[in-house]
């Protein structure tokens, strides 16, 4: 086992199908007694390294290096690189190198500091860090995007944000509030699909309708200078508007002036990807004062063949089987007077919405091939290049169908930068009277 890849043995150790390795003594304890969760702590000590030279590191110094400790020192897979550790502190040079050669590193010299909440694939990171910002607080529920997310940023995103063991760990003092919560229980697809159940939607869905409070919680106990939410389109007419005037009350409430506008990623990708952005400033820091404007819209000037590679592999040719099926259905809906069907794309023109069932037939995204030819869906590659992401992010941490999961239900990584940059803007304006 090459030590370059001890980081990525520690998550797959943590996934074992019996359950965590027990990497635990009193060295790991958490403050009430309780063992500190083995994901928890790669979050722990991550989360230390990364920020290893600022003030945020140091809340979590004590107990990172009694993690390491514990690591090096108890467990089997990790004597062996005992020896290459003069102390405790020397860690990031030696057992943790994929921390800092992940491709996407903070700035040296960060202007702000921001907090990334369901973090996905990473898209509010690299939108705030392109601005200069520092992440100082990084949570993500799913384990494949966790480990999507250790190989691009170089730290192990904490777990479920709605418990008080993951929200202590934020940082009482940040700059801005990223959050892409959730959109299952206002998108239109989601909405369909939980009506099928005969399940409650929005705010009445008790297992993610809910998640934005959690987001108005953490708003309400740290205070940040302005927060960054997104969500699909549908969330301004679900339930007749209610669900977003709640939203909107509930942000005022906490004294945040609101800026919002569905914006569509076309001007930025060659993709139809209507979303809300929701900007919030503090009043009491602004008094309503700040000078924000959204990125001009534009109609979209891209086209699908940018993101093409030349050479792909045949495994992304559609069967026989499958394509017969995508237009016996189609014309089965057509003849009903539905609109349902696949999308084969002009190659000069743009996509419908890439979504996170794309693994499965690639329908709403299918690639024409010539006359007489089967169709061909997107590779993840490609669907990244989609989203906005450059060719630099490591997609092969995860197979291939996770890495479709991920890709669908990110953000367009150019269209919350040129957001992100506004925001960033309007606070530097006012600190200058401008």
């Amino acid at each position: 086992m090459k030590k370059a890849r001890l980081i990525f043995t520690l998550m797959d150790l943590g996934y074992k199908k019996a359950g965590p390795v027990q990497i635990y003594d009193e060295r790991t304890l958490d403050d009430d007694g309780s063992i500190i969760p083995f994901t928890t702590q790669l979050s722990i000590v991550t989360h230390y390294a990364t920020l290893q030279n600022s003030e945020y590191a140091q809340p979590y110094a004590e107990k990172a290096q009694r993690i390491i400790d514990c690591w090096t020192n108890t467990h089997e897979t990790f004597k062996q690189y005992a020896s290459l550790v003069e102390e405790p502190s020397a860690f990031q040079y030696t057992l943790f190198d994929d921390i800092f050669k992940a491709p996407f590193r903070a700035p040296e010299n960060p202007k702000f500091t921001f907090i990334d909440l369901f973090a996905g694939m990473g898209g509010f990171r690299l939108a705030m860090q392109a601005q200069g910002g520092q992440c100082v607080f990084s949570s993500e529920w799913n384990k494949y995007a966790q480990k999507s997310y250790l190989s691009n940023f170089g730290e192990m995103p904490f777990g479920d944000i709605t418990k008080e063991s993951i929200k202590r760990y934020i940082p009482q003092k940040f700059d801005i509030l990223c959050a892409g919560f959730p959109c299952q229980p206002f998108s239109i697809a989601g909405v369909s699909k939980k009506n099928s159940l005969g399940r409650e939607t929005g705010f009445k869905d008790k297992t993610q309708g809910t998640l934005f409070f959690d987001v108005a919680d953490i708003i309400s106990r740290r205070r940040p200078k302005a927060f960054f939410l997104e969500n699909v389109k549908n969330l301004m007419s679900h339930d007749k508007g209610n669900t977003f005037r709640v939203i909107k009350g509930t942000l005022e409430e906490l004294n945040y002036s609101l800026h919002f506008r569905v914006m569509d990623g076309q001007t930025y990708v060659p993709q139809h990807r209507e979303r809300i952005m929701i900007v919030g400033f503090n009043r009491d820091v602004f008094g309503g004062n700040e000078h924000f404007e959204f990125p001009e819209q534009k109609k979209s000037e891209r086209s699908v063949r940018e993101i093409l590679d030349p050479d792909i592999d045949p495994k992304y040719v559609l069967t026989d089987k499958l394509w017969s099926f995508l237009k016996n259905y189609a014309e089965k809906h057509r003849a009903k007077g539905n609109g349902f069907g696949y999308g084969l794309v002009d190659l000069n023109g743009i996509t419908r919405t890439l979504s996170a069932r794309y693994y499965k037939d690639g329908s709403e995204i299918l690639i024409p091939r010539g006359e007489g030819l089967n169709p061909r869906r997107l590779s993840p590659r490609e669907c990244a290049r989609l989203m906005g992401y450059p060719d630099e992010y490591r997609l092969d941490q995860v197979s291939e169908l996770q890495a479709y999961r991920q890709c669908g239900n990110s953000v367009i990584v150019p269209l919350i930068t040129a957001v992100s940059e506004n925001i960033i803007k309007a606070i530097e304006d006012y600190g200058r009277g401008v």
